[in-house]
This record gives structure tokens, sequence and C-alpha cells, in this order.
């Protein structure tokens, strides 16, 4: 699966940027509150419009302070997955119920150097895990390999049956980093300036989601 990541598209356009990656499976969308990460982007109004703008799953990361107060909003708002950081949910168990309650998916992100493992049983309740490969906040970020242990670690839990969820990856994936990412178990590929940068966007997530098929 491949995400393209709005915080790389033209703020101005994000309904003809949407339209430009319609084959796409999500649509990630970056919100960032300035205090829980250093950046600003958008918030619940935009998520609201681009919901009626586009039919692409909603693909919400919360990079905010106290998503156990505003996590629920983006989730009745109509995005298709909601994702809270590990490090700022009070009670993600809670939180994972209400996100379901309200009609979403929900999802626990970690940052590059959070470990999975006192997540595990948290992680039951979910049903997809952010891995992120950058540190929060900026896009256009390289690529931190070791976090791959962590997805290995995911991987195996799944296939196991320990959990039931998607693992996804966010932060520098491109041509050149997205088949190691996939070699070690990665399903959705978050990309930015991947494929906002591209010349032609739709042919840059196609190009990728071959190449993490080769990678698998």
């Amino acid at each position: 699966m491949i995400a393209p990541s709005i915080l790389s598209a033209d703020f101005a356009r994000l309904a003809e940027e949407a339209d430009a990656v319609s084959g796409a499976d999500w649509l990630h969308v970056d919100v960032m509150d300035a205090h829980f990460v250093p950046n600003l982007t958008l918030g619940l109004p935009v998520v609201r419009s681009l919901r009626k703008a586009t039919d692409i799953p909603l693909d919400c990361h919360l990079m905010i302070e106290d998503p156990d107060r505003w996590a629920v909003g983006y989730a009745e708002a109509g995005a298709y997955n909601v994702t809270v950081h590990a490090e700022a949910a009070a009670d993600p168990v809670a939180l994972a119920r209400d996100l379901r309650a309200a009609g979403a998916k929900a999802g626990l992100s970690i940052k590059p150097g959070t470990p999975i493992e006192p997540y595990v049983d948290v992680l039951k309740h979910y049903d997809t895990l952010l891995v992120m490969s950058v540190e929060p906040g900026f896009g256009g970020q390289s690529f931190i390999a070791d976090v791959l242990d962590k997805v290995r670690t995911a991987r195996r839990l799944v296939d196991t049956g320990h959990l039931t969820l998607v693992v996804e990856i966010d932060g520098g994936i491109n041509a050149d980093t997205i088949g190691q990412a996939a070699e070690a178990g990665v399903d959705c590929f978050v990309a930015g300036s991947a494929v906002y940068d591209a010349a032609d966007p739709g042919l840059a997530v196609e190009k990728l989601r071959a190449l993490a098929a080769a990678g698998r």
C-alpha cells in the first residue's frame, strides 16, 4: 500500500493534489500542533474539506499533544485511519476504543527512539502501527535504517498471530529506501517528496508500489 503525504503537496491546491494520486491506497495527512513537534501544519477544518474533495481514504497522523482529547474529532470527520503517538497518549487503550467507536481505524505511532516492546499489549487494541523512520515534525528528512529492527519485530508478531494490524512506515521513503523497508515487512509506505516532487505524482505512486512488491 502507498500513502502519499500531503505534507509535500501544494497546500493551496490540495483537492487537485489528491486527484493527482487517485490510485493511492491512502492519503496521508500530517497534523502538527507546534507543541508535540516544532512544526505547525493543518488541522480538523482542512481534513473535513479534504474528505469532501477525495474518495481516497484519509490516513490522519496526529503529531499533537493531548490526542486523547482531539483525536476522536478526526474520526468523526470521516478519516479512515487516525494515528496517535504512543509518547503523547495518556490512555492509548481507551483512545483506540473511542476511535473505533467513532468509525475509524486506530493507529499507534512510535518515534525512531521509542522501542516497540513496551507497547506490544497496547497494540492488540490497534489496527495500524506507524513506525517513524525520521524524527516527526518535518518532511524531506533522511531515512533512519535502524528502525527496521522494530518493523521486523512487528512483522513477526503479526505473522505469528500475536497482533493483527497494518505495519506502516513514514519518513525518507523513496525509490532508494522502499525496497529495504518492504523486505523488513512493511505493509504501507508513506511517501511525501518522492511522490509530490515528481513530474507525475500518480506515476510515482505506481513506481513505488512496484519497487515495494519487488522488495517483499
